[in-house]
């Protein structure tokens, strides 16, 4: 039998963590959202940013880790991930500033969406880490099988 390298995974209390505070985030975002006084478009605007910044600090993270040992995917591809998930921050910021809702509410509402961010970010990492393990018992299987 061939000696393969240790794969490190994290510990089900990690994942449990990771999954609990995205969930956490998620809720609480969605709750200010669902409350959030004022007009509908200000609401929708609120929404589709918030969305906006999920989607985009998921293709973010996953450009990083694929490009973290070498360079990948082309420089237009790179400049993309960048200002989509730069604009996506800009464009809620901008539109939580603007909004006419007490301080105390905004402030609720960037707390959450920058939790919400991190945990993308925490999850996004998790993620790829099992896959990554997933595909070097994978391989080793294969090694021992040959």
């Amino acid at each position: 039998m061939s000696a393969h390298p240790t794969v490190l995974r994290d510990s089900p209390a990690w994942k449990l963590q990771v999954w609990v505070s995205f969930g956490l985030a998620v809720a609480l975002c969605a709750t200010g959202l669902a409350w959030l006084p004022g007009e509908d478009l200000d609401r929708a605007f609120m929404v589709m940013g918030y969305v906006f910044c999920l989607s985009s600090a998921f293709a973010l993270a996953k450009y990083v880790r694929d490009n973290q040992a070498a360079r990948v995917d082309t420089p237009l591809w790179g400049a993309v991930v960048w200002a989509g998930f730069g604009l996506a921050m800009a464009l809620t910021g901008w539109g939580l500033w603007r909004m006419a809702v007490s301080p105390a509410y905004k402030a609720y509402l960037g707390v959450c969406w920058l939790y919400l961010v991190s945990g993308v970010f925490t999850l996004a990492k998790t993620l790829r880490d099992a896959h990554e393990a997933a595909r070097a018992d994978a391989a080793a299987l294969d090694a021992d099988a040959s």
